[in-house]
């Protein structure tokens, strides 16, 4: 008689179309597949196929994971690396499917015992959102969901940078906080600050830009956040670092913020909460905020391709549990905002094999603190990371889904001026990296 694990590799082989390089084991103790596989897939009980017929997309799998209905043992990236995995779940192939391999799968899936009623939701998992997209209390509670879960589960991954965004990886740098302290370092220099200016900050995080800009190029910072554990944090660590004079940290929307005007803005992984729709609000108000010749670095994830149509379909692991309402662009029309905003575009960097690198470092991280990591926020929470993070780094090493930009605009000033040199040379000097803390700080 054959077991459960070899009747539920045949089903996901001929949904995803693919052989899969995976090993199965299931409840009843059988077990298919290589038997040297990298990642082994363990079914724990039939639950964990309910999840997965009731939602059969990248969402069925990513609740069956999280809840510990199924688990993953060895390399994860082995799984998520079969090619096309992700962007085969998400475009729902089971329901594809031609009728009768529809129905043969239903019926193994029946056998199996995966019938009954739809298994609730993991209680981490956010289903209702309350106001009109991109509302600021939409926003607010949105971006509450990702951040306020504990500043010290953020350590663990983050390691002392506390900076949640893509480092920088030129020559000679190899450790995740080097990449940090130069990807700020290269921000600052982009936008050439210069002591006595003043910076805005917008999606401040835990204060790590405005500490940066604050001690190596002597400007007055004021931070914006929606988070109210990060704005504590940062508050935390400017107190700490004699700076309170210098740096005003806020829990504050951008939309906000009327104290302008400002030398420079820095934006590093925000626009992604923006919206399309709310992107000419975004950027004209940033506008508004700058002094003439001011100028704005745009750090954001980007589209290869308009993900636009795909916009909150409901379904997404992504949007349920790591950024809801999240909204990744195509640079383009990142671009077409800021210039119909009066912005002038003068420069765009890609970084996307360096996102890859920083997001290895984190899973590593996470992996190394993973026990304490569960103490601190529960399984599902590290679980839910985990999976976002590594399906994350192999996005970003794929040539054609994801990447991220700096784009440099600046507000023109009289008869145009940019105050812009002629070329990029005083950006990619030598950067002289202090001796650095490496690790989590795991007390």
């Amino acid at each position: 008689m054959t077991g459960a694990a070899t009747k539920i590799l045949t089903v996901f082989e001929e949904v995803i179309g693919v052989p899969l390089p995976v090993r199965v084991r299931c409840w009843d103790g059988s077990e298919a597949g290589p038997p040297d596989a990298a990642a082994r897939v363990h079914f724990r009980n039939r639950r964990a196929l309910r999840r997965v017929l009731y939602s059969p997309n990248e969402l069925g799998l990513a609740r069956a994971y999280v809840s510990g209905d199924l688990d993953v043992d060895g390399d994860i990236f082995a799984l998520l690396d079969v090619p096309d995995l992700v962007t085969r779940l998400g475009e729902n192939r089971l329901s594809a499917l031609p009728l009768r391999s529809l129905v043969r799968a239903a019926g193994t899936f029946a056998g199996l015992g995966a019938v009954g009623p739809p298994p609730s939701p993991p209680s981490i998992e956010m289903r209702r959102k309350r106001g009109k997209r991109h509302s600021k209390s939409r926003d607010s509670a949105t971006v509450s969901h990702h951040y306020d879960v504990g500043n010290r589960f953020y350590e663990m991954f983050l390691g002392p940078s506390m900076v949640y965004s893509c480092g920088y990886w030129p020559g000679g740098v190899e450790s995740l906080e080097a990449a940090q302290y130069a990807k700020l370092d290269l921000i600052c220099r982009k936008l050439d600050l210069k002591p006595g200016m003043r910076l805005l900050d917008v999606g401040c995080g835990w204060g790590s830009m405005a500490l940066h800009a604050a001690q190596n190029y002597g400007v007055d910072v004021v931070g914006v956040s929606l988070s109210n554990e990060q704005v504590e944090y940062a508050k935390g660590r400017v107190a700490d670092a004699g700076l309170a004079d210098r740096i005003e940290i806020r829990v504050q929307d951008y939309r906000d913020v009327d104290d302008g005007p400002y030398d420079a803005i820095s934006s590093i992984g925000m626009s992604e909460h923006v919206g399309l729709a709310n992107l000419p609000v975004y950027t004209a108000k940033l506008f508004d905020l700058l002094a003439p010749q001011g100028r704005l670095l745009n750090h954001a994830i980007a589209a290869v391709k308009s993900l636009s149509d795909n916009v909150d379909d409901g379904r997404s692991f992504i949007d349920r549990y790591i950024f809801p309402d999240g909204e990744i662009l195509p640079l383009s029309k990142t671009i077409d905002a800021l210039e119909l905003s009066g912005f002038e575009t003068r420069d765009s960097e890609a970084l996307r094999e360096h996102y890859a690198l920083t997001l290895r470092a984190w899973v590593q991280n996470l992996r190394e603190n993973w026990d304490a990591s569960v103490l601190q926020v529960g399984a599902p929470r590290v679980r839910t990371w985990l999976l976002y993070l590594a399906a994350s780094a192999l996005g970003f090493e794929e040539p054609h889904r994801l990447t991220i930009h700096q784009v440099l605009a600046v507000k023109p000033g009289d008869r145009g001026a940019s105050g812009m040199a002629r070329s990029r040379s005083s950006w990619y000097r030598s950067i002289e990296v202090p001796q650095i803390e490496t690790g989590p700080r795991v007390d």
